[in-house]
C-alpha cells in the first residue's frame, strides 16, 4: 500500500475562476457590514446579526434540499461513528468568530491598512502549512519555491494595495498579532470544512455547524462586552435598509464553495485567488461606488497588478506535473 503523497497538480480552471469571483463578492459583505458597524456602533453586534441572517438562509437551504438534509442527518452521524470525522473537523466555525471578533477589536487600533496586510500574512503563511500537512481534503501539497514566493508576494501587494491608507503612529504590536493568528485559523477553517465536504457528500452540513459555532461565541463576546458597560444602537429593519443585511447572504455563498474547492485548489491557492479577488472587488468598488473621501490611489492600482501576477505564477503548473510517494 502506497504511504503518504505529495502532489504537484494543475488546479482546474473553473475552480480558480469561482474562487476569484466568490473575492469579489466578499467585498459586498465587507461593504455591507461595515455599514451596519456604523449603523449599530458595535461590530460584534454587526457580526451576530450577519451570522444569523446567514444561519437562517442556510437553515432554510438544508431544510429544502434532500441531499444535504440527507448529509446533516445521516452522512455526519455515520462518519463520526466510523472515524472518517472527528469532533474537531466541525470547529471551522470557530476561525469565522476569530476573523469577526479580531476585525471588531484591532481594526480601531492599528486601522484598516494593517489588518487587511496582517491578515493576508496569517492565511498565507498557515495554508502553506496546511497544505504541506494534507490537513484539507485535497491530500498533501509540496511547497515548492514558487508557492513560496507567490504568498509572500501577495502579501506584498496587499500591503502596497493599501499602504497609501496607513495610519501614522506607533504600531500596537499586540493587535498585529491577534490579526495573525486569526488569519491562521481561517486558512484552518478552509481546510476542516473541506474535509468535511468531502466525507459527507455535500458542503452545506460544514458551513451550518459553522455559522452555529460562530454565533454562539460572537454571542458570548458580545455578552462579556455588555457587560463591561457597552452600549449599541438597535440596527435598521432589513426591510428599510435590505444592502445593510446582505453580509450574511454573502457569508453563506463565501463558506460553502469554500468547502468544495479546497480540494481540487488546495488552502493557498484557493486564499491566494480569493484575495486576488477581494483586492479587484474593492477597486471596482472604490471607482463605481465610492465611500466619502475615498481616492483611488496608484498604490491600490498597482497592488492589484502584483497580486494577479504572484497569484497567477502560483496557479501555472509545474514543468512535470506528478505524485510522488513516500
Amino acid at each position: 500500500m502506497a504511504g503518504s503523497s505529495v502532489q504537484h497538480l494543475h488546479p482546474p480552471l473553473w475552480a480558480m475562476v469561482l474562487a476569484f469571483t466568490v473575492g469579489i463578492t466578499s467585498v459586498v459583505q465587507a461593504r455591507s457590514n461595515g455599514e451596519l458597524a456604523i449603523a449599530t456602533g458595535d461590530g460584534l453586534l454587526t457580526g451576530v446579526l450577519s451570522l444569523a441572517t446567514g444561519l437562517v438562509i442556510l437553515v432554510v437551504i438544508v431544510a429544502a434540499r434532500g441531499s444535504s438534509r440527507r448529509a446533516l442527518i445521516r452522512e455526519v452521524p455515520a462518519a463520526l461513528r466510523d472515524g472518517r470525522l472527528r469532533w474537531w473537523h466541525f470547529l471551522g466555525g470557530v476561525g469565522g468568530a476569530c476573523y469577526i471578533g479580531s476585525q471588531a477589536v484591532t481594526v480601531p487600533l492599528v486601522g484598516v491598512a494593517v489588518f487587511t496586510v496582517s491578515y493576508v500574512a496569517g492565511v498565507t503563511g498557515m495554508s502553506l502549512l496546511v497544505d504541506r500537512w494534507g490537513f484539507g481534503p485535497g491530500g498533501a501539497r509540496a511547497v515548492s519555491r514558487r508557492r513560496v514566493l507567490s504568498a509572500v508576494g501577495t502579501t506584498l501587494a496587499v500591503g502596497l494595495a493599501v499602504s497609501g491608507r496607513l495610519l501614522s503612529g506607533d504600531l500596537v504590536w499586540w493587535a498585529v498579532g491577534a490579526v495573525l493568528l486569526a488569519g491562521a485559523v481561517v486558512a484552518t477553517q478552509l481546510a476542516l470544512n473541506g474535509t468535511v465536504a468531502q466525507r459527507t457528500g455535500d458542503p452545506m452540513p460544514a458551513a451550518l455547524i459553522n455559522f452555529m459555532l460562530a454565533l454562539v461565541l460572537l454571542l458570548i463576546g458580545l455578552g462579556i462586552e455588555h457587560l463591561v458597560g457597552h452600549r449599541w444602537a438597535p440596527p435598521p429593519a432589513p426591510w428599510d435598509q435590505p444592502l445593510l443585511w446582505l453580509g450574511g447572504v454573502t457569508g453563506v455563498l463565501y463558506i460553502t464553495v469554500a468547502a468544495v474547492l479546497v480540494k481540487p485548489l488546495g488552502v493557498l491557492l484557493f486564499g491566494l485567488l480569493t484575495i486576488a479577488g477581494q483586492l479587484t472587488g474593492s477597486l471596482l468598488s472604490d471607482l463605481l461606488l465610492p465611500t466619502p473621501g475615498t481616492v483611488v490611489s496608484w498604490q491600490l492600482i498597482a497592488g492589484v497588478l502584483l497580486a494577479g501576477a504572484a497569484i497567477g505564477w502560483a496557479a501555472l503548473p509545474p514543468r512535470r506535473a506528478r505524485v510522488t510517494t513516500a
